[in-house]
């Protein structure tokens, strides 16, 4: 595929793992550059996944979508991708972040210093998978003379790229300065990347490194359907749920504050179900188009194209609905930029 038609898909829990075996097999097979798994909730963990998806293809690569950066050691975590890439070599992406609150929290976890643990462990992670002997006494990170310690097999670098999940602008800036990617959240309105692009250039700025080498693949609800009411119906439950949980964030996308106060009204944290379709009903079509790449076909991939203009490299397609019908829709997309 050309670059500029680059394209991966993005599961979470929605289907059983054999199901998304063969949705990765088929995206390959229509040509996707990737899959990516999620790992957000306490409900999936990423690279199991990630293994099985890799297990069945052979040139799709697979990512995590994002692993947090807390609650694994930085050497276990290195062990671990340093492992998939045994599995599928050049095909792994490993994708971290800072994670979130409430859920932190409600399992001991204080996310405290995000920024430094961040610095403290991409760097590490990245030495240790390039074969190196990492010391390291920091403020989170403490290492002793800590290798990737091989008994039988052959010692290499492993090319496993990092990405880190960003949505804070001072986590995006770290971002342009030392990862080799990021992944741009989903359900912000494409003009939220230009303030996110801004500030991973400030980051490259620091490092010396242009923005051109920093990858930007973007997740993107896609709800797809012939019928454009069922599209955004499709979604309009999903963006309902992330407007009580992110309201910064969609505020900074530009959703009105009236309507992040009436959704804020109804939903707790965790929300039920009955919450969620409660609060959706104040959720107009206007910001479900403007936080997904929902409708027909056509409606879809004018929508991922605009996210594209606004400095995503590749779109993360995060499906609803039908699974294999979102693929096909993408199939031998080219984006007129």
């Amino acid at each position: 595929m050309t670059t500029s038609s680059r394209v991966a898909l993005y599961l979470q829990d929605a289907h059983r793992i054999s199901e998304g075996m063969e949705f990765a097999k088929y995206a390959e097979s229509k040509g996707f550059e990737a899959v990516w798994q999620a790992e957000s909730r306490l409900v999936r963990e990423a690279t199991v996944p990630m293994a099985a998806f890799a297990s069945v293809t052979s040139t799709l690569k697979v990512g995590s979508g994002v692993v947090d950066c807390w609650s694994r050691n930085p050497a276990r975590l290195a062990a671990t991708f340093s492992t998939l890439d045994d599995l599928a070599p050049g095909r792994v992406l490993l994708g971290i972040g800072a994670w979130w609150d409430p859920l932190a929290a409600k399992v001991g976890i204080t996310r405290s210093k995000p920024l430094r643990a961040m610095r403290e462990i991409v760097t590490a992670v990245r030495a240790l998978l390039n074969n190196e002997t990492v010391t390291m006494h920091g403020e989170f990170v403490h290492l002793d003379g800590v290798e990737l310690d091989y008994v039988y097999q052959e010692r290499r670098k492993k090319d496993v790229p990092i990405y880190i999940g960003a949505t804070g602008m001072q986590m995006m800036e770290l971002t342009g300065e030392i990862a080799d990617g990021v992944v741009l959240n989903y359900l912000v309105s494409p003009e939220y990347n230009a303030q996110a692009i801004e500030a991973l250039q400030r980051g490259a700025d620091k490092a010396g490194r242009s923005l051109a080498s920093i990858d930007r693949p973007q997740l993107v609800v896609c709800s797809v359907h012939e019928d454009r009411a069922t599209a955004l119906d499709m979604a309009r439950l999903m963006v309902t749920q992330y407007l009580g949980q992110q309201p910064h964030i969609m505020k900074a996308s530009g959703v009105p504050q009236t309507i992040l106060d009436k959704v804020g009204s109804v939903l707790t944290w965790p929300a039920t179900h009955e919450q969620v379709e409660a609060a959706a009903k104040h959720v107009p079509d206007e910001i479900v188009q403007m936080l997904t790449a929902s409708g027909t076909p056509q409606d879809a991939r004018e929508q991922v194209t605009h996210y594209m203009r606004n400095g995503a490299t590749c779109p993360i397609l995060y499906p609803l609905g039908d699974v294999r019908a979102m693929i096909d829709a993408f199939s031998g997309w080219s984006p007129s930029l």
